[in-house]
C-alpha cells in the first residue's frame, strides 16, 4: 500500500468512526479496519480492564482473538496487559522466543497458533478503565518495522472516537432517565394531586429508602404503575 493510500484510508477511517453512534459500534469499527490495514495482522481485539481486575474482549475479529485475551487474563500476563499498564507499544515478534511472558509462551503458539503478537495502549479514562488494541498473527515475525506506527495511529484514532461515543452514550443515557423521571412524576402528580417538587421529593426519597438510583426507580414506577 503506498503512503497516499494509506493516509486516504486513515482520513476515512477517522471519518467513519465520527459516525458511529455507540462505544461498541467504534471498537467494533476500529478492530475490523485494524486486521485489514496493518500489514501483517490476522487477528484483532480490543481488550478492557476496569478497576484492574478482570480482562475481557469488549471487541474482537474472531473467538481466537478472545481465547487470547481470556488465557492472558487466566495466566495474569501478557503483552496486552503490559500495553494497558505500562507500555504505549508492545511488540512480540516471536512468542516461542519470549522470555517476558513464560507461561503464555508456553501455551499460546500451541493452543491457539499465535506466534506474533502486537499491542497498543489505547485509552486511560478516569483512571478505572484501560483499553488496548491488540494485533495477533499465526507466524513469527509477522510485522515489520511500519506495523507499530500505523498501529499508534490507528490507538489514537480509536481513543478520540471512543471517548466522544462514550460522550454521546451518557448524554443519550442522561436524556432518557430525565425523559422517565418526567413521566414518572406525571404519574404521582395526577394520581395523588400533588405539584411538581413534591412529585420529585416523593421520588427522591423512595430512591433513598430502597437505595436504588432514581431513574431505576423511575423507570419501574412508569412500567409497572405501581410503587
Amino acid at each position: 500500500m503506498t503512503d497516499p493510500q494509506r493516509s486516504a484510508d486513515l482520513a476515512d477511517l477517522a471519518r467513519s468512526l465520527q459516525r458511529r453512534s455507540s462505544p461498541q459500534e467504534v471498537m467494533d469499527a476500529v478492530v475490523e479496519a485494524a486486521v485489514s490495514l496493518v500489514p501483517g495482522a490476522e487477528h484483532g481485539s480490543i481488550s478492557l480492564v476496569t478497576g484492574r481486575r478482570g480482562v475481557f474482549s469488549a471487541s474482537a475479529s474472531s473467538q481466537v482473538a478472545r481465547d487470547f485475551d481470556s488465557l492472558q487474563e487466566e495466566l495474569g500476563e501478557g503483552p496486552c496487559l503490559e500495553a494497558m499498564f505500562s507500555e504505549p507499544v508492545v511488540h512480540g515478534p516471536d512468542l516461542t522466543a519470549e522470555s517476558r511472558w513464560p507461561r503464555l509462551s508456553k501455551t499460546a503458539p500451541d493452543t491457539l497458533g499465535i506466534r506474533s503478537v502486537l499491542c497498543f495502549q489505547l485509552f486511560v479514562h478516569e483512571e478505572n478503565t484501560l483499553g488496548g488494541l491488540n494485533l495477533l498473527a499465526t507466524r513469527p515475525d509477522a510485522f515489520d518495522e511500519e506495523a507499530p506506527e500505523l498501529g499508534s495511529v490507528f490507538a489514537a484514532h480509536a481513543a478520540s472516537a471512543l471517548a466522544a461515543a462514550q460522550e454521546l452514550d451518557q448524554i443519550k443515557q442522561a436524556l432518557v432517565s430525565r425523559d422517565v423521571i418526567g413521566q414518572a412524576k406525571g404519574m404521582l402528580m395526577e394520581r395523588y394531586q400533588m405539584g411538581p417538587q413534591q412529585a420529585f421529593a416523593l421520588l427522591a426519597r423512595l430512591s433513598q429508602d430502597e437505595n436504588v438510583k432514581l431513574h431505576v426507580l423511575a423507570e419501574r414506577l412508569v412500567t409497572t404503575r405501581t410503587l
